[in-house]
């Protein structure tokens, strides 16, 4: 898919083959597209480590580009292009709900929705990011091929195939054989029972490609620093560069995603991130650590300290209660942190066996005086509702754990001569693919409700308390783009044209159940859409998981090396 050079590399030629080519001064050109709102800014650190990537090899340029704030094409903020007039448009999804504004760009743009209606004039549709690790599914007639995996050892393979390729259906055919990581959807087949269960999703074709897709992942990390490339006011994070520490979690929480798929968890050395540090301090004087657990991290103290010394703000993206160190807390205090974070996730001692959770109410109460201790006033407790075996009683318990962190908070808060605020955040539960969840219900909007009245009502003449929740039905639709199949692709289709009206697009799709993909319970050998994606851990393992969450039993942290457990570390 390479083409000869142009003067004007908004230019298009024809080749010898007929095949119209886009020239970019004789390189790939691909717009790395983030399917949101967010102006001219960098939204999450994979993406930016993606437009760094890419911009380092000298046969390609890489341009942003955004879902705009008004109707109309995408255009690229580098050069203004139509996101149309590039070789390759590469998505980069973070989550579910953002699947309509991928229609939206490509249908704006003037791109067939579905692959199979594209031909070698259009661009090539390529998609990665974490929501399409775990099921890629609901999209998969949208996209040309999908990158299961991390970038750094994905894009190279990929670009050198991209670059030796004459034309579109031999470049997908060479992605589908020889480079690990690619999926190419139209090369597989769905077939479903009269009932309408997945019965296989196979390859085919004369030469079908690999039964399962295997992600493809960085082993170490000391070679491979990601942090912020571009700091904008425009994006999420403000001013603040954003270095990542880690990935994966060693702790096996059963409701997330990102600690299974990104198993064995990876932790950067000291010395790489002090590098880091001093590259951050030069843009900004703040500094974001990213990572699944970045309170875990090895000589966090050290690093604290390095920060302070040379006049930095260090944020976290992620605290446990079990793991908040004087060196930590004070490095949080000394950032004129306003805001801490603790999330319990549930409120009773046995839901959190249920989740392998492996903090305690101790723990929690001991977190919140801590951190008000040293100063920082204000306390946000994050929880969920809905989960497996969740009964009143273990939702009662949210109330009541509340309940004696405020007194814990207030206490502190006193000593401290001010009292700040204790936000509740409650979010439904959403059973997520690749994790030990993965074939629980997740409970009906009724019983949802109810269960958010008790939170609210029992806490609602507390003062300084706030308590706030996502909306309900969001969590149903991500639920059903988190498990769906490639029927959803029918549906998003009608709910782009409906606008992101989902009530309105499932009344007009009377043969469509949600319930059928978010509120039963999946029996264990049941086919799941995601199951030709092999993320490294394997499904006994989770199965596994799940019994033992059935039966309120903790499992215990992951080794990181020297295990054969899950199967993350074999090979």
């Amino acid at each position: 898919m390479r083409r000869g050079r142009a003067e004007n590399h908004h230019q298009h030629a024809r080749s010898e083959t007929g095949i119209i080519r886009k020239n970019w001064k004789g390189k790939t050109s691909i717009v790395l597209v983030f399917p949101n709102h967010y102006a001219v800014g960098l939204p999450n650190l994979g993406f930016q480590a993606v437009y760094r990537l890419l911009n380092s090899m000298e046969s390609v340029v890489c341009e942003r580009a955004f879902l705009p704030e008004s109707p109309g094409p995408a255009t690229s903020v580098e050069s203004n292009s139509n996101i149309e007039l590039f070789d390759i448009i590469a998505f980069s999804i973070s989550f579910e709900i953002d699947y309509l504004n991928l229609l939206i760009l490509l249908k704006d743009a003037g791109i067939p929705l579905l692959s199979s209606q594209r031909h070698e004039a259009h661009p090539l549709v390529i998609a990665g990011g974490v929501a399409c690790f775990i099921n890629p599914e609901p999209i998969a007639h949208f996209i040309d091929c999908f990158l299961i995996g991390e970038a750094e050892r994905l894009l190279p393979r990929f670009i050198d195939c991209v670059e030796s390729c004459s034309n579109r259906s031999a470049l997908l055919t060479e992605l589908a054989h020889e480079v690990p990581g690619a999926y190419i959807p139209a090369f597989y087949e769905d077939r479903y029972s009269s009932e309408g269960i997945l019965e296989s999703l196979t390859p085919v074709g004369k030469s079908p490609p690999p039964r399962k897709i295997t992600r493809v992942h960085v082993p170490r990390l000391e070679e491979t620093p990601t942090q912020s490339v571009v700091i904008t006011p425009y994006s999420s994070f403000g001013s603040t560069c954003l270095i990542e520490v880690s990935r994966g979690c060693t702790h096996g929480c059963r409701f997330c995603s990102a600690g299974f798929v990104y198993r064995p968890p990876r932790f950067r050395p000291l010395p790489l991130l002090q590098e880091c540090i001093r590259k951050g301090a030069e843009m900004s004087t703040k500094i974001g650590l990213v990572g699944a657990a970045v309170s875990d991290l090895p000589d966090l103290g050290r690093l604290c300290d390095q920060a302070w010394e040379i006049g930095v703000q260090l944020s976290f993206s992620s605290l446990r209660a079990d793991a908040l160190s004087p060196d930590l807390v004070s490095s949080l205090a000394q950032s004129r942190v306003k805001t801490a974070t603790i999330a319990p996730d549930a409120g009773s001692e046995r839901m959190r066996r249920v989740i392998n959770k492996g903090i305690t109410e101790s723990q929690i109460l001991n977190a919140a005086s801590t951190l008000v201790e040293a100063g920082i006033p204000n306390l946000k407790l994050y929880f969920m509702v809905g989960l497996p075996t969740e009964t009143i009683e273990d939702v009662e318990a949210i109330v009541i754990l509340c309940h004696k962190v405020k007194a814990a908070f207030l206490e502190s808060s006193r000593a401290q001569g001010r009292i700040g605020e204790m936000t509740i955040s409650v979010n439904a539960f959403i059973p997520k693919p690749a994790t030990p969840f993965q074939w629980a219900a997740m409970d009906a909007m009724p019983l949802l409700k109810k269960k958010m009245a008790m939170i609210i009502r029992g806490l609602k003449h507390v003062p300084n308390v706030r308590v706030e929740a996502n909306s309900f039905k969001e969590a149903a639709v991500q639920a059903f783009l988190s498990k769906g199949d490639r029927r959803a692709s029918d549906l998003l289709i009608r709910a782009a044209h409906n606008k992101g009206n989902w009530g309105k697009t499932f009344r007009e799709t009377p043969d469509f159940s949600l319930s059928f993909y978010i509120h039963r319970e999946r029996p264990l050998d049941e086919v799941l859409p995601w199951d030709h994606i092999d993320n490294g851990v394997q499904k006994n393992f989770l199965e596994k998981e799940y019994l033992k969450a059935l039966e309120g039993k903790i499992s215990p942290p992951c080794p990181m090396t020297g295990c054969r457990l899950c199967g993350a570390c074999d090979g």
